[in-house]
């Protein structure tokens, strides 16, 4: 399968082709929604996902220590040697790191802009030293850098029906309503690195403080008031799924799809944290391995169908034939 979608993209360098396959492995190992829903575009525009993804992820391991042991600073000095490393590959420099390799490759050829990545990169040195937000306001300024701009280098792989700016909004909305939902999700194991992000105004208005989301991660004890929070954060959450929806149908067509399963996928967290009870201080939601098959043949059904209709198109155009007109009853 990877042979094929470095074939289907005009991959044809060894190296190059290594890099991008380790990026596969990174999206297939750790991006378990995405690695589904990027199954479901055309062969030729998946390296090129794979490789948003494995640079991106590979930021967010150096923050979160994932391996353990790192101190602060030498986790601040592993994120300098990969801006580094950032920059000379987007300037066209000598490439060692595979990851980077291919995400040069990846900018390069889908004229995706560098700021994005300075952006993003700005977004994980402030996970080094922040720890908490004040306003959804000051939070959206992080999510800005961490989230959104992942919407935006997407957009140039996925393709769209309109001007790329139109689709923009939409595209960035979305890249902040999955980050959302990962905090919302993820909120105990975040205080166990000492950050929160649901930001300090929401804890406010229900009276809650930081220390008690604290006391309940550790006892295990529920809290009424942080369920509270917890509930109003999802409908937060959903309104800025809401905000992103019109924009999965200025996608092209072969990608919609795979947004849309993810969208599917990644809304339904909040579906199974409110069937939960909104224990994420205690315990991961999931969405049933059920659902998640259904909506993955439903995805898969309309990616076949939508490919279908584009090689026709493709067919039409090369033999500048059009489809014969059956008379109503005629025989197909």
């Amino acid at each position: 399968m990877t042979a094929r979608e470095l074939d289907a993209a005009g991959i044809r360098e060894p190296t190059l082709r290594a890099a991008y396959t380790a990026c596969r492995r990174l999206n297939a190992r750790h991006g378990r929604t995405y690695f589904l829903a990027t199954r479901l575009l055309p062969a030729d525009r998946r390296p090129a996902v794979h490789a948003l993804y494995g640079f991106a992820r590979w930021a967010d391991d150096i923050v979160d220590d994932l391996g353990g042991g790192a101190t602060a600073h030498e986790r601040a000095l592993a994120l300098t040697r990969l801006e580094a490393q950032l920059e000379a590959g987007l300037r066209g420099g000598p490439i060692h790191e595979p990851v980077i390799r291919s995400l040069a490759h990846t900018a390069a050829s889908h004229g995706i802009e560098h700021r994005l990545f300075t952006d993003f990169m700005a977004s994980m040195r402030n996970d080094l030293t922040v720890t908490g937000y004040a306003t959804y306001e000051e939070l959206g300024r992080y999510t800005h850098g961490s989230a959104a701009v992942i919407g935006l280098q997407m957009l140039p792989v996925l393709g769209t029906v309109v001007p790329r700016a139109e689709a923009a909004p939409y595209a960035a909305a979305l890249g902040v309503a999955f980050q959302l939902t990962n905090f919302l999700r993820d909120v105990g194991e975040d205080l166990d690195r000492g950050r929160l992000y649901l930001p300090q105004d929401l804890l406010a208005a229900h009276g809650v403080e930081r220390q008690r989301l604290e006391r309940s991660r550790a006892t295990g004890a529920r809290d009424r008031r942080v369920d509270e929070v917890l509930k109003a954060a999802a409908a937060h959450n959903r309104a800025v799924y809401r905000q992103a929806l019109p924009g999965l149908a200025l996608l092209a067509p072969v990608s919609r799809p795979c947004i849309r399963t993810a969208f599917v996928l990644y809304s339904g967290i909040l579906d199974a944290i409110e069937a939960d009870g909104y224990a994420v201080l205690h315990r991961r939601a999931v969405v049933p391995r059920r659902r998640r098959a259904a909506v993955a043949l439903d995805g898969f059904v309309r990616a076949l169908a939508t490919r279908a209709v584009a090689s026709g198109t493709g067919r039409q155009r090369r033999t500048g034939r059009r489809p014969v007109r059956r008379a109503h009853g005629e025989a197909a």
